[in-house]
């Protein structure tokens, strides 16, 4: 699961960009682990709660990201990455002339559920019914 908090001033996006910018997240993950993995959260903060080396800043995007699901091999592919999310970003970025930071952080995949259950291992027969179902489904010891 990857999880994806954008704090935003919130006259930065309209409602069209922000399904905009969910939709391009989520098809970075595309057929890698399933699409519902993927959560993007918008949050407004308002322009007098926003600050940037002290001062009010309504021009500044601040995302946060957790994988959990999937972990990098090596700092190369995570710099890959990077460049490939920078790259989905970047109309609503750098195209705009607004500043940005992202960040990510791989938590332990043993310490996430979904539906109350422990997620398939990548690449598994399980792992491929969840992306073809696109939502957590009992399997294994899971099933009723």
């Amino acid at each position: 699961m990857p999880l994806h908090r954008l704090f935003v001033p919130p006259t930065l996006y309209s409602d069209q960009d922000r399904k905009d910018i969910a939709a391009a997240i989520t098809g970075i993950y595309k057929g890698l682990f399933p699409s519902f993995y993927v959560v993007v959260l918008f949050i407004d903060v308002p322009v007098t709660h926003y600050f940037v080396s002290g001062r009010n800043n309504d021009k500044f995007l601040r995302i946060g990201v957790e994988h959990i699901a999937k972990h990098f091999p090596d700092e190369a592919s995570g710099r890959v990455f990077m460049d490939r999310y920078e790259g989905v970003l970047a109309p609503w970025t750098k195209d705009r002339g607004i500043d940005w930071e992202v960040q990510i952080t791989e938590d332990d995949r043993n310490l996430w559920n979904e539906n109350g259950m422990s997620p398939p291992l990548p690449g598994t027969k399980d792992d491929e019914l969840w992306q073809i179902q696109d939502k957590a489904v009992p399997y294994g010891s899971y099933k009723v």
